[in-house]
């Protein structure tokens, strides 16, 4: 600890330490259920992989909200409006990577597979700073 840290605010840095770690590891859940949601419904079913996109990542944004309000936030309190706020943010990702799959799938020719997988880094942390700061504020 030094001179300009207080017990406080290294207390939160532990907490914000935490949080980070427990939201990356429910997140590696959801990335888990996106993923094979998405390889059954394109691979499998053979939709589309827009369909499958919206599909999977519903699940995994759904997953995600029930283990964040338990575990990493431990927020229990107005569970619609925080869930409203986190599926919001969801769409967020889904948007991105609806604009991502649009670009290098169907322009450039890349496995949508692959470019689902690379798109997920990118999501998980703007998503991070988006739920911390609003859904679950």
């Amino acid at each position: 600890m030094t001179a300009t840290d207080t017990p406080a605010r290294t207390g939160g840095r532990r907490r914000d330490v935490r949080q980070l770690v427990s939201y990356t590891l429910v997140g590696g859940s959801g990335v888990l259920l996106d993923l094979a949601a998405f390889a059954l419904l394109y691979n499998v079913l053979g939709w589309h992989e827009q369909l499958a996109n919206g599909v999977s990542t519903s699940l995994g944004i759904t997953n995600n909200f029930v283990l964040n309000a338990l575990f990493t936030f431990d927020r229990r309190d107005r569970l619609l409006l925080r869930f409203v706020r986190f599926y919001a943010v969801g769409l967020c990702g889904i948007a991105l990577t609806v604009g991502l799959l649009w670009l290098f799938a169907d322009r450039l020719g890349i496995d949508p597979n692959l470019v689902k997988a690379a798109s997920l880094p990118l999501v998980l942390a703007v998503q991070f700073l988006l739920n911390r700061k609003w859904s679950f504020a």
